[in-house]
């Protein structure tokens, strides 16, 4: 772990209650770290890791799209052609940000993923943590064909990373995600191969480890794909290997569980299985914390569900679902072991929003997101009226 300042930059310092401290006394079980490990940046670590899940039904936003991926939701929420100079894209994709960001309910939403023009060429962070939001980064960049399996994305970004994230922890970051995206077809389409678990898992604990160093939480992000033919049981299976894949691997590079987390895919039928129409909620849920509790160290702090290609009621359907069955699992049931089940979603929160942000209606924008934050919050509670 580098030698980082252990003092909170002004306007950056997040600090849950009762979060224990790392102590130098050895009877203290808090003080098993490794060599490289500071204790003062792995109480900052732990610190910031468990603020972004709590008080339970807090979650993330997730703004990391490409400056090209939000021009075009933009465009498309729009609902007519348009041409806009490259000048006004600019200050589109910064003025949305910052009219989101400077309204925030902050009794939702616990942290903001940014794109690395938002953080460090907007200069949006210090507008989040002015209100207590958790700025945080993307820190992937594109992905490649796996070269034995060119059907398979690798994911890049590992060779600049320290720096990089050097950077943003200066510019306000606290934490940082990878994402890194798993096909998977029925056991007969072959997909994924081993290779491609493999260099995802390495990736990712790679990354994991890189952030720290840095003094940023990784939130490692294993998408696994449902556009194929998988049944939910082949889901399952996926989940299970690649999760477990990369904690084995961020065991090897000594990665703090404590002060990480994971941002998983719901397992479920690809589109393409005819299951897929009859699966319901209450299945997903059961498959969903199967996963986790045969896969998830119970050091790692919390777990935020991306979206995906689900739509926004779908999200958040699964994840009410999911935390109703946590909330009445008792001992010895592993889903009464299991960390705080919330969100880190980007459409699912700002859909409604962008249309009328797009038409000119800045307050309506603010109120349809803040509408959105509540359903997430009461989702990851599992006290969402349905």
């Amino acid at each position: 772990m580098s030698n980082l300042n252990a003092t909170s930059t002004p306007g950056y310092g997040f600090s849950p209650a009762n979060t224990a401290s790392f102590s130098s006394n050895p009877s203290d079980a808090n003080a098993y770290l490794y060599p490289y490990h500071s204790t003062a940046i792995a109480d900052q670590l732990i610190s910031t890791a468990q603020t972004l899940v709590n008080p339970r039904g807090k979650g993330i936003y997730a703004t990391d799209e490409t400056p090209e991926g939000i021009e075009a939701r933009l465009i498309a929420a729009l609902g007519e052609d348009t041409k806009w100079t490259d000048a006004e894209k600019r200050e589109k994709r910064r003025r949305f940000r910052e009219c989101l960001y400077e309204s925030l309910p902050t009794q939702y939403i616990s942290g903001v993923i940014l794109y690395a023009e938002t953080l460090l060429d907007f200069q949006l962070g210090p507008v989040l943590a002015s209100r207590g939001i958790i700025p945080g980064i993307r820190a992937d960049t594109d992905s490649h064909p796996l070269p034995i399996s060119p059907l398979e994305p690798a994911t890049q970004g590992l060779d600049d990373l320290l720096p990089r994230l050097t950077s943003a922890r200066l510019a306000g970051a606290r934490f940082t995600k990878w994402r890194a995206p798993i096909l998977c077809t029925s056991a007969a389409g072959g997909l994924p191969t081993h290779a491609a678990l493999e260099a995802q898992a390495e990736s990712l604990a790679r990354f994991a480890a890189i952030s720290q160093q840095a003094g940023l939480v990784p939130i490692v992000e294993p998408d696994v794909d449902f556009a194929e033919d998988a049944d939910l049981k082949r889901s399952v299976e996926v989940h299970v290997k690649i999760i477990s894949m990369i904690f084995a691997r961020c065991a090897q590079y000594g990665v703090l569980l404590e002060g990480s987390l994971i941002k998983p895919s719901f397992p479920q039928p690809g589109l393409k299985h005819p299951s897929r129409a009859t699966t319901t909620s209450e299945d997903i849920a059961l498959a969903t914390a199967t996963v986790l509790a045969r896969s998830v160290p119970i050091a790692v702090a919390g777990v935020v569900f991306l979206s995906g290609g689900l739509s926004d009621s779908e999200s958040i359907l699964y994840l009410n679902k999911l935390n109703v069955l946590v909330n009445a699992s008792t001992a010895p049931s592993p889903f009464s072991r299991l960390p705080p089940l919330s969100f880190s979603f980007g459409r699912g929160l700002q859909g409604d929003a962008m249309k009328k942000w797009v038409k000119g209606d800045e307050e309506g924008a603010k109120k349809a997101f803040e509408v959105r934050a509540k359903a997430c919050y009461d989702a990851a509670r599992g006290q969402l009226n349905v």
